[in-house]
């Protein structure tokens, strides 16, 4: 490749940095801390705070335009300007000259149609600040705390499901089968090292670093991927519905579960039908009366895919039926055909659709957000738990190190990585400077790669970082001393640094692949720290090769053809 091949290259990879850097960098050094704390609460407390913004915002502009009409609108409401005005020209009305409380207010139907934009505001903020930082570098449970939740075995709905008492032995052995499927489903989840472990037989502890979504949490871990498909009472559904609308207290038990009417006849539930909300929190939208025999049971599903409907653009799960599954699945939509059929996730409508034809083996259901389309799939691939688990406990718990102990360790880091550069100067000269700007390049890379790919940052992943520093200041080690062979013999600058490059490359690929093919094994096989640090530690070998034998020579043949540098300075005893 050519120089300016290969300097396009160096730029598009610092491009690429730079962009997958961004969040991570805006998201620590210039969010303030209480929009973080919110942002990072789960989606009803970020509903409560935009509804309780919103109505405390409207009662102070209420307030102004009571005792001053003419009062020009704060600039903290600016946003509501590009609204009103877009609601003036809706309805074909004048556009105002100056923008007071008043007029801004007249530019809405009326209070609701205000109030719903005031929260708008609040809530889109809130909703995009979380989904921004999960594009930034999370830290792990050591360096930041996170959520510590306690899972105990639900012994006599095990016993109840089996008809039969259970012994220790037994439960202790569905017990490990379900810390097997949990610890699938939080890899498929995305969550990166997080620490599940059995307490005693019956109980599991699950400790997940960061400030992850409670609720999206809590529907992977106690989820027992319960799906069926049961045929719809519509007449019935009819009359449940208007006895509801016209009997307001009968409608709910003191739980808050729907009660279920007197003059139903057996053989039919009443089930909630729910929607997820502007802010992807499930909305009960009306009930459905629903035979109580299961069509089809959840278990005969052997793959669960996520996809896009062509027509509508929703999310929609894909379920490939066993055979078995198959035959049942035909059977009940060929001799229901024109009737309404209903998904139901744990225990709630999630899902309807009129059955136009029968259907065998493949079955597509939409009426999903996109993550809950991704997290049903998973749920459902990864198998229903063998014993049900309820949470016992689940706190927010503070980095298990103490910010003494971390402050430590930050400091032990800057002043070994400062004494190597430090190192490299003074013995290699310009030679070192050149090592050392790949090298902090090198480090820029590799949190580059943990931020792209959502990695999560501890105290094992900083090992894997100082070692990779530590393998690249060996790399550009290797390559000087061969220089410095070269050199030796007589040879010009230029055919040095050639030969010298040529003569490393393999003794820095032979060293580095062998330590790759280590780190990818021990990234497979461990779990927690042990896998952090081998995912750190693959990405910087990766990175280094790609400082120390591109980017360090690109810096040489600059210095060598462009700069036409006769003298190589690599050491005190090369000059």
């Amino acid at each position: 490749m050519s120089k300016r091949g290969r300097l396009i290259v160096v730029l598009l990879v610092l491009a690429v940095c730079g962009y997958f850097l961004y969040p991570t960098i805006s998201w620590y050094s210039f969010v303030p801390q209480e929009t973080k704390e919110l942002a990072t609460g789960s989606k009803e407390q970020i509903k409560e705070y935009a509804r309780g913004r919103a109505a405390q915002d409207l009662r102070e502009l209420k307030e102004l335009v009571g005792n001053n009409p003419e009062e020009q609108l704060p600039s903290d409401f600016s946003y509501l300007k590009g609204l009103a005005k877009e609601n003036y020209k809706a309805a074909d009305r004048d556009i105002p000259n100056s923008w007071t409380i008043a007029n801004v207010m007249n530019g809405f139907a009326n209070e609701q149609k205000f109030f719903e934009a005031l929260e708008q505001y609040y809530r889109s903020d809130l909703l995009d600040m979380k989904e921004f930082r999960g594009k930034a570098l999370q830290l792990g449970l050591d360096l930041s705390g996170g959520m510590s939740i306690l899972l105990e075995a639900d012994i006599a709905g095990y016993e109840e499901k089996l008809g039969r008492s259970v012994s220790d032995a037994e439960v202790a052995a569905a017990v490990q089968q379900d810390l097997e499927i949990l610890n699938n489903r939080i890899d498929q989840f995305g969550l990166t090292e997080p620490e599940l472990r059995l307490q005693g037989t019956s109980q599991i502890l699950v400790e997940i670093p960061g400030a992850a979504d409670p609720e999206r949490v809590n529907s992977f871990l106690k989820g027992k991927g319960s799906l069926a498909f049961h045929i719809v009472d519509d007449e019935l559904t009819d009359q449940v519905n208007l006895f509801y609308m016209d009997n307001p207290s009968e409608k709910y038990n003191n739980d808050g579960s729907l009660r279920q009417p007197d003059f139903l006849p057996p053989g039919r539930i009443v089930v909630g039908r729910y929607e997820a909300d502007t802010y992807g929190i499930d909305e009960e939208i009306g009930a459905s009366v629903l035979f109580e025999e299961v069509g089809l049971d959840g278990i005969h599903i052997l793959e669960a895919l996520t996809g896009t409907d062509p027509i509508t653009g929703r999310p929609t799960v894909n379920f490939q039926l066993d055979t078995t599954g198959g035959e049942i699945f035909y059977k009940l939509t060929s001799t229901n055909v024109n009737k309404k059929l209903a998904v139901v996730m744990d225990e709630k409508i999630k899902a309807q659709a009129t059955i136009s034809e029968a259907i065998r083996n493949s079955v597509r259901m939409s009426g999903f957000s996109a993550d809950q389309a991704s997290d049903l799939a998973i749920v459902l691939k990864t198998a229903a738990l063998p014993i049900s688990l309820d949470v016992a406990n689940q706190q927010a718990i503070g980095a298990s190190l103490g910010e003494d102990s971390v402050r430590q360790g930050i400091n032990a880091i800057a002043v070994g990585f400062a004494l190597v550069i430090l190192f490299m100067i003074l013995y290699y000269r310009r030679a070192g400077l050149i090592a050392d700007g790949a090298l902090i390049l090198n480090l820029v890379i590799i949190i580059s790669v943990l931020s792209a790919f959502n990695l999560t940052l501890t105290l094992t992943s900083i090992a894997g970082i100082i070692l990779t520093v530590g393998m690249a200041v060996d790399a550009n080690v290797i390559i000087f001393e061969r220089i410095k062979e070269e050199y030796r013999l007589g040879k010009s600058a230029e055919a040095s640094v050639k030969a010298g490059f040529k003569k490393a490359f393999w003794t820095i690929m032979d060293a580095n692949i062998t330590t790759f093919i280590a780190a990818l094994v021990l990234a497979q096989l461990g779990t927690g720290g042990v896998k952090g640090f081998a995912n750190t530690l693959a990405a910087g070998i990766v990175t280094s090769m790609f400082t120390a034998l591109f980017v360090s020579r690109l810096v040489f043949d600059f210095l060598v053809q462009k700069v036409k540098i006769e003298k190589l300075r690599i050491s005190w005893r090369i000059k």
